[in-house]
């Protein structure tokens, strides 16, 4: 796998979730912040990151930050995407089917800011297993990047397209 340069692309942001947070030591306890952040270029380029500091504003940059490392690329077929594919993180299960033209996004939540950065347009998702934001975007993110085309496949498999149908 590749590294995307973020640098490069134009990335929109999202953020996600933003939880308090508390760590409890001898004088009380501290709350910070963490902020879950997608960003994407809405071309098959998406990535998610998590950020914690005191004040909500630094979570969300570090946050931001991290995202454009983890970049990933999302295989695409025309506005859905080629095959279905189950994306798992923790106990989060996210189970991705591509739609036809005009369906548009049919997905909850984490997942659907996800899919929109990616830049797909028609697909059909349900959720399993943990509903947590953070599990539920990185088993999108997971399930998107396993996402192949045929040709891709083909190429693996050192045949042509027409052999594998």
């Amino acid at each position: 796998m590749q590294r995307i340069d973020a640098s490069t692309l134009d990335l929109q942001e999202r953020l996600v979730a933003v939880n308090r947070v508390a760590k409890t030591v001898k004088g009380g306890r501290t709350m910070r912040f963490s902020a879950l952040v997608v960003v994407g270029d809405g071309n098959g380029h998406v990535g998610c990151g998590m950020g914690k500091a005191a004040e909500i504003p630094e979570a969300i940059r570090k946050a931001v930050e991290q995202a454009k490392r983890n970049m990933v690329t999302v295989a695409m077929d025309g506005s859905t995407i080629p095959h279905e594919i189950i994306g798992k993180f923790g106990r989060g299960h996210i189970v991705l089917m591509p739609a036809s033209k005009g369906t548009g996004v049919l997905a909850g939540g984490p997942a659907r800011a996800v899919i929109e950065l990616a830049g797909i347009k028609d697909i059909k998702t349900k959720s399993y297993g943990s509903n947590n934001a953070i599990n539920a975007v990185k088993a999108t993110i997971a399930g998107l990047s396993q996402v192949r085309t045929a040709e891709q496949v083909a190429k693996l498999r050192g045949i042509s397209v027409e052999q594998m149908r």
